[in-house]
């Protein structure tokens, strides 16, 4: 089962884009008869609302989402068209410049990829467990 959404990058589509999740979590949970577990579900908001944060944030401009689901797995993919990777960075409790996103997305998923599209920019995969 999988959903794919493009989002413009304006202000706005981070909301969008967990709200598509939610929804997919909603739609998998009627297609199969399983329940999601709540860690599950949070922790697949937690990295959908991160990724396409970070799109927005670093590389403006229109942005996709796939999300895919199998038994005891889900896919997270988020496509945007800066070729720079994200790198960890000092948290910063002062300034708000960040640096919480990443380590949380890394520590949640069970795996984590970066690939470089043919036509450009950059795509994260995140695989976490799943009901």
């Amino acid at each position: 089962m999988e959903l794919t959404e493009t989002f413009d990058g304006r202000p706005g589509t981070t909301a969008l884009a967990r709200n598509a999740a939610a929804m997919f979590v909603r739609t998998v949970e009627g297609a199969t008869g399983r329940r999601a577990d709540a860690a599950g579900t949070d922790a697949l908001l937690l990295v959908v609302s991160e990724l396409v944060a970070n799109a927005c944030r670093h590389a403006p401009g229109p942005c996709s989402l796939r999300l895919g689901w199998r038994p005891g797995r889900l896919e997270v993919a988020v496509a945007d068209a800066c070729e720079a990777e994200p790198a960890g960075r000092r948290p910063d409790l002062v300034a708000g410049t960040g640096g919480f996103g990443w380590p949380l997305v890394s520590r949640l998923a069970e795996s984590v990829r970066i690939s470089h599209p043919a036509e450009g920019g950059k795509c994260i995969q995140v695989s976490l467990p799943a009901w």
